[in-house]
């Protein structure tokens, strides 16, 4: 059982969280928030950890090179893969987008042309199946391309594609991330 399937509460921390680390991840050049830290940034992805009240998460985090349709507002969005206590070694993918995805809807993730799928609640999307968690960080790990696409609350088919570089040592950067 995930962490959000157990707390409703969750997806929400989780997103606040995400905004911050995506905030300090494009602004480096400012103080980060007191408990959000940059590890270290590789290429297109940085590696971070916050302290909670639960312990501390690690995670990785990039934002897409490209976002279509271009004239629309996307608002904030990411990819991440977190670590959360209790969960060595256990790396859990999450997409955020900015606006809500059309209610009961699905995210397609493709990376290298294989497709995973994932649900969607609010603005947020996990992995529809957990088993192919591992099989998304190891085809991120070797992979060229990732893109992601949606459909906004409004209808709008949305893609995303990100830069894979960096991913790799990003998630060794976390790899050793104490729950406490």
């Amino acid at each position: 059982m995930r962490i959000y399937d157990k707390n409703p509460f969750f997806a929400t921390v989780m997103v606040s969280v995400a905004i911050i680390a995506a905030a300090s991840f494009w602004l480096t050049g400012f103080a980060f928030a007191q408990n959000t830290n940059l590890i270290k940034r590789h290429k297109d992805w940085g590696a971070y950890s916050h302290q909670g009240t639960t312990g501390k998460i690690c995670y990785i985090l990039s934002a897409p090179v490209k976002k279509e349709p271009a004239e629309r507002d996307h608002g904030d969005v990411y990819f991440m893969l977190s670590l959360h206590p209790g969960q060595t070694g256990k790396v859990e993918p999450q997409f955020t987008v900015g606006y809500p995805f059309k209610d009961e809807s699905k995210v397609a993730l493709v990376i290298d042309g294989k497709m995973f799928s994932m649900f969607t609640v609010g603005s947020n999307a996990w992995m529809e199946n957990r088993t192919e968690e591992q099989q998304v960080i190891e085809a991120m790990r070797a992979g060229q391309d990732m893109s992601l696409s949606g459909y906004s609350r409004r209808g709008t088919n949305t893609v995303y594609t990100y830069s894979l570089s960096g991913v790799t040592a990003s998630l060794n950067e976390i790899k050793t991330c104490s729950g406490s």
